[in-house]
């Protein structure tokens, strides 16, 4: 379970980043801030799981599907600060519709580049509509969206995207170097 999900799950954004890192007018300097936002980033969720062992016990944090929101759910301040389960919940989206704006551009350029469009956004409107759709079809509730995150992706995207694709590629780029030394 740690291999996969260390293997897997952490590096969609790094890609992401680097499709962007072109597109930026300083790219040594973006290299650089990525690297220590990948840095801070570590540092900030080993603390946000310390706070939530620390407040809701190692038993209580491995068990539920979102802890920190049991953990900020707790506070309560002199009977006036209560209830900031509101602002984490509205955090928690506008985060998650930044994060899934740049995947979706990264998509679009993506796309642009494989097929070899020279307008980008005209590619927003089908790939938005295959999005929308995906999101419909693919997992009806939270349970099934992990099931379809945790067991089948890994399997259909993953394994082949992550691991058997770049070792091809790999492989490949190892042969046309080996000829290209012989000729």
């Amino acid at each position: 379970m740690v291999f996969t999900q260390t293997l897997y799950f952490p590096f969609t954004e790094a890609i992401v980043f680097t499709m962007i890192l072109p597109y930026m007018n300083n790219p040594k300097k973006v290299k650089l801030t990525m690297i220590c936002a990948t840095g801070l980033s570590g540092i900030n969720l080993i603390l946000t799981m310390l706070i939530n062992i620390s407040v809701l016990g190692v038993g209580l944090t491995a068990r539920s599907q979102f802890p920190l929101l049991s953990t900020v759910q707790t506070i309560q301040v002199a009977d006036f600060l209560e209830r900031l389960d509101v602002f984490f919940m509205l955090a928690l989206v506008i985060g998650i519709f930044f994060k899934i704006s740049m995947l979706f551009y990264a998509a679009v350029i993506g796309s642009a580049s494989l097929f070899k469009i020279k307008s980008p956004s005209r590619l927003s409107y089908p790939l938005g509509l295959v999005v929308l759709f995906m999101s419909m079809t693919i997992a009806s509730n939270f349970q099934e969206h992990i099931h379809e995150g945790l067991k089948v992706t890994m399997f259909v995207f993953h394994l082949p995207l992550f691991v058997i694709i770049p070792i091809l590629l790999l492989l490949i780029a190892f042969l046309k170097n080996r000829k290209k030394k012989r000729g």
